[in-house]
């Protein structure tokens, strides 16, 4: 384990409208879509806590193992994807719990807002964990290093039990209150673990 980053502000980009259509399954809004839209974005813009713990580890690959030095994976496509990094970042990000609870609140009365708050929930996070990769990709490029893709698990063969490894070393629910259930499920549900590879150039 090599651990000498440390970031702990977040800056994201606005709420992306267009995304949040995406996540809805919706190329375009009509007007009943932007009013619902408007509404749910109104309502959740106090709901998101953008936390994020990681650490960086040594690693090596060997054939489909890959070595994080306090834990290995089986992964064929994770090694691919860390061809060549010596390091890597793994991270747990989340948005916070209060997103699932309006969620939960509008299930039953009215799924369309349930629906769309879900959206808002996708974007966030996926925009959460794009700014702290951009900030990985800074740091590492004022080092002369580049980064790889960031690789989660569930991704190819990159098995999603591998999620119990990632949870004991980053010690998520002591560090940014996400846990994991005995299917593999993480709440907040708006929450992600990745892996990031780090290539000397």
């Amino acid at each position: 384990m090599v651990s000498k980053l440390t970031f702990t502000k977040y800056d994201l980009p606005q709420i992306d409208r267009k995304e949040v259509l995406r996540y809805m399954g919706a190329a375009t809004a009509d007007d009943a879509t932007a009013k619902l839209i408007n509404e749910c974005e109104k309502e959740c813009e106090d709901a998101f806590s953008y936390l994020v713990c990681f650490d960086v580890f040594n690693i090596k690959t060997t054939g489909k193992t890959v070595d994080f030095s306090t834990f290995s994976v089986q992964s064929g496509d994770l090694a691919k994807n860390l061809s060549g990094c010596k390091t890597a970042v793994i991270f747990a990000a989340t948005v916070g719990a209060q997103i699932d609870r309006l969620i939960k609140k509008y299930s039953s009365v009215s799924p369309a807002k349930s629906l769309c708050l879900q959206a808002f929930g996708n974007e966030r996070i996926e925009a959460l964990c794009d700014t702290f990769n951009k900030q990985i990709t800074e740091c590492q490029a004022a080092e002369g290093n580049a980064t790889r893709p960031r690789f989660s698990p569930g991704y190819g063969d990159f098995e999603l039990f591998c999620q119990t490894d990632i949870f004991r070393a980053l010690c998520c629910e002591k560090q940014i209150g996400v846990t994991l259930n005995d299917s593999l499920l993480m709440t907040p549900q708006k929450s992600v673990t990745a892996v990031i590879g780090i290539k000397e150039v």
